[in-house]
């Protein structure tokens, strides 16, 4: 038993080194945000990451928590193509589920485990920018693309990191949830994946990590694709093997890798300190995209 737990520790060591004072951005969704013994474990991969010298930034969704709240309060949710359509009062709600229960949750818990946690928005030190997202949708090539208004869902217009080199700097593990300001002080709802992404590029990341509910990404005979470049995501988006909510989350992926991250990782959050063995050891537990 001893022998194993010691070949373990060999095995993360070029990793651990490798990755000292480097910046890993992992967006937390998912089951793990739900279940309280994943919730515990992930707590402790985030303290253990500090502890050994890196610097993660966790950017988390909430999207059961707030259809909970919407629900208690009369409030029909409605998605329009996968996005929750966001009017004042939806957004209000957004803000106050994300930014506080689920924000001061995920913090509280990192920091009864032993870490530094500060949760933020991304109003706190004008860290998100946002602008307003219009939806274009068009059935085929003969009729006029549809123009859509989702309400307050924004997209990122510009990340300023300051705020979180501020942090990191002093041994604190940033707890960001997805919400930013437009440019007349709007409040607008962003997706989690797309801030982390942009989150990533920003603070020019070693690695950015997306927890979601599936392994990661799987080829035509359900076997996990282990590693794959941009040129490979075309290929499988054409084919129709990538599909759904998977899309967006591997073109988040491409799209840090194009702006400076090093690697990506979509992860099954749902296994216990999938984190770490992500990270740290040779064989990995999802799909990691490359340039190439």
């Amino acid at each position: 038993m001893n022998a194993n737990v010691a070949d373990i520790l060999i095995e993360a060591l070029p990793y651990i080194r490798n990755f000292s004072g480097k910046t890993i951005v992992v967006k937390y969704g998912g089951h793990a945000m739900v279940d309280e013994k994943l919730k515990t474990d992930f707590s402790n991969d985030i303290i253990l990451l500090k502890y050994i010298g890196l610097n993660p930034v966790v950017v988390h969704g909430g999207g059961p928590q707030i259809n909970r709240v919407l629900d208690s309060m009369g409030i029909t949710s409605k998605f329009i193509r996968g996005m929750r359509y966001t009017d004042g009062e939806t957004m209000d709600v957004v803000e106050m589920v994300l930014g506080g229960k689920v924000n001061k949750s995920i913090v509280a818990r990192i920091n009864r485990q032993g870490g530094k946690a500060v949760g933020l928005t991304g109003k706190d030190g004008m860290l998100i920018t946002a602008k307003k997202m219009t939806i274009y949708h068009q059935e085929d090539e003969t009729k006029p693309p549809e123009i859509i208004d989702p309400g307050m869902v924004g997209d990122v217009a510009d990340i300023n990191p300051d705020i979180i080199h501020t942090l990191t700097a002093q041994g604190f593990i940033p707890v960001i949830a997805p919400v930013g300001f437009g440019k007349n002080g709007e409040t607008y709802n962003i997706n989690a994946d797309v801030v982390a992404s942009k989150l990533a590029s920003a603070l020019n990341a070693e690695r950015l990590m997306l927890l979601t509910d599936v392994d990661g990404v799987m080829d035509g005979e359900g076997t996990l694709v282990s590693t794959m470049d941009g040129a490979a995501i075309g290929r499988m988006i054409e084919s129709g093997r990538i599909k759904g909510g998977m899309i967006p989350k591997v073109e988040c992926a491409l799209e840090a890798l194009k702006n400076g991250v090093k690697k990506s990782h979509i992860i099954n959050g749902k296994l216990s300190h999938a984190v770490l063995l992500e990270l740290f050891t040779d064989s990995g537990i999802g799909t990691q995209v490359c340039m190439e």
